[in-house]
């Protein structure tokens, strides 16, 4: 039922161990769709060099560069009737589709995500994820109450695996193609007219990139300010001036 979809940019160090971890789902996926934009690295090499050995393995060489872009034509060539979208510095525990087709059963639930921990090579970043957890809560609340309170709005990120039926995808215009930051938030504020948004009670794990190249306290600066002024109307083209693109 589940097709999983990671757009990639240039993610030679990170995928091979995705793509290791894929390998082990159960129950498998539907098909794996690598939504590339273009990289100049081994990536498209990578994920041709792994479709002996995971036949469901798909690769989709994208016209431009842009996470949403890449997502959404990875959607449109997607076959499941639930879409599960994966970054590809982020690892999935090996029941991770049953959890989303459980979730997903129940209809008063329209898209979901789980508790993403941050880990590198060296330290799980415990304060950080701790703090991306409870702004899933805490950010609606405050910018968005009466979907909060009244239709369950949750905020979620991109790193906490955002998963939904494919047809209420579509019917929202799925993620915005120009927006370079916050499509996550912005695609969730749309399916929450379809059900409430769940943050469920399991961990996936996230690369720490960010923090250890930006340092703890500048990191979890940059997180709360970015989701601080998208609250108050900052347009993501401004925002994404504070999010560089780090691998």
């Amino acid at each position: 039922m589940v097709s999983i979809i990671i757009p990639t940019l240039n993610e030679e160090q990170a995928l091979p161990r995705t793509l290791r971890m894929l390998r082990g789902l159960w129950p498998a996926p539907v098909e794996i769709i690598v939504a590339d934009g273009g990289s100049t690295d081994q990536t498209v090499a990578i994920v041709q060099s792994w479709q002996t050995e995971l036949p469901l393995l798909r690769l989709i060489e994208c016209a431009q560069q842009g996470r949403a872009y890449q997502m959404n034509q990875g959607a449109q060539a997607a076959q499941g009737s639930i879409l599960c979208f994966l970054h590809a510095d982020t690892l999935l525990p090996d029941d991770a589709l049953a959890v989303i087709e459980r979730t997903l059963h129940n209809s008063s639930v329209a898209a979901g995500g789980f508790i993403s921990l941050m880990r590198g090579d060296t330290q799980t970043r415990w304060l950080t994820s701790f703090h991306n957890y409870i702004k899933s809560y805490y950010a609606p609340l405050l910018f968005r109450p009466y979907l909060f309170v009244a239709k369950g709005a949750r905020l979620l990120f991109g790193d906490q695996v955002i998963f939904c039926r494919r047809e209420q995808f579509m019917r929202c215009g799925g993620y915005r193609d120009d927006l370079p930051i916050m499509e996550e938030a912005d695609l969730l504020l749309r399916l929450v007219q379809f059900g409430r948004i769940r943050q469920v009670n399991r961990v996936v794990e996230s690369s720490d990139r960010r923090v250890a190249k930006w340092g703890f306290w500048r990191a979890n600066a940059i997180f709360l300010t970015i989701g601080f002024l998208w609250g108050v109307g900052f347009s993501p083209e401004r925002l994404k001036r504070l999010y560089e693109d780090i691998r």
